[in-house]
C-alpha cells in the first residue's frame, strides 16, 4: 500500500510518564461515534512476537478477502524493543513496528483487527484504538483474556455473548466464536460500532476461536523470529 499514512507521525517516549500523557493526548482523537459505512471486504490482522533472550522483535500483518476466507497478502518486518514493558502501555512496543508492516501491504484495508483491547483498557485506550488514531483506520481488538471488566459467561453457542463492563461502562463482548469453547473478548478500537465488531469477528472465526486474520499474522510473526534469529536482518529489515 502508499508508503504514506494519514495521521500524526509516532511520538517515541522515554518514561513511563511521557507515555501515559502522548495517551491521553491521542486519546482526545478516538472517534467512538462513526461505524462502517458497509460490511468490509479487506480486513487486516496484525499480531507482534517477541525474542524471550533479547530485544528482537517480528510484526506480520495479514489481509484477507472477508467473502472469500482467502489470504490477499502478508507482510512480516523485523525491528528492536524500544520501550520497556509496562502493563497498558503496550502500543508504545507494538505500534511502531505495526505500523511497518501495514506500510509494505499493496491493498489499503477498509478494517484492522488487532490481538488485544480497544477501549477495553484501564484509560480506555489500548492497542487497537492508538493503531487507529495514528492510522486513521477501523480498528477492533480481539483479546484471549480481559484485562478490565466484569462479564457474566456467555451462552455456549456459537454467536452469544454477554456485556464486558466496567461499572456503568460498557467496554466491549464477551463473545463466543465457537459451541463449547472459550469465549473472546471483543472491543471497538476507532471508527467501528460494537455491533460491527463482533459480527465481523465472528464472520472471521469460522472454524477456530480466533479470527483467521490474528491467527495467520501470529504464525507468521511467530516463523520470521524462529527462522531469522540466527541470522537477524536487522531493524525495519526483510519482508514477505
Amino acid at each position: 500500500m502508499p508508503s504514506t499514512w494519514d495521521g500524526s507521525p509516532l511520538d517515541s517516549p522515554t518514561s513511563v510518564a511521557e507515555a501515559e500523557r502522548i495517551q491521553e493526548r491521542l486519546r482526545q482523537r478516538l472517534d467512538l461515534d462513526s461505524q462502517l459505512a458497509k460490511a468490509p471486504t479487506m480486513v487486516a490482522g496484525v499480531d507482534v512476537s517477541y525474542d524471550k533472550n533479547s530485544p528482537r522483535i517480528t510484526a506480520a500483518a495479514v489481509v484477507m478477502n472477508v467473502t472469500t476466507g482467502e489470504e490477499v497478502e502478508a507482510a512480516v518486518v523485523y525491528g528492536e524493543v524500544t520501550f520497556p514493558y509496562v502493563p497498558g502501555l503496550l502500543a508504545f512496543r507494538e505500534v511502531p513496528i505495526l505500523l511497518a508492516a501495514l506500510d509494505r501491504l499493496v491493498h489499503r484495508p477498509e478494517v484492522v483487527v488487532c490481538d488485544g483491547y480497544g477501549i477495553a483498557h484501564p484509560r480506555r485506550f489500548g492497542l487497537a484504538c492508538h493503531l487507529g488514531v495514528v492510522t486513521e483506520l477501523p480498528t477492533l481488538g480481539v483479546a484471549k483474556t480481559p484485562f478490565v471488566g466484569t462479564y457474566d459467561q456467555p451462552g455456549k453457542r456459537r454467536g452469544d455473548w454477554s456485556p464486558l463492563c466496567d461499572g456503568d461502562d460498557v467496554l466491549g463482548r464477551v463473545l463466543r466464536t465457537q459451541a463449547g469453547v472459550k469465549p473472546v473478548f471483543v472491543s471497538v478500537g476507532h471508527r467501528t460500532s460494537l455491533d460491527q465488531a463482533t459480527s465481523l469477528t465472528l464472520d472471521l472465526s469460522p472454524r477456530y476461536r480466533l479470527p483467521e486474520v490474528i491467527r495467520r499474522a501470529d504464525f507468521l510473526s511467530r516463523e520470521a523470529l524462529r527462522r531469522f534469529a540466527p541470522d537477524w536482518p536487522g531493524r525495519g529489515g526483510g519482508g514477505a
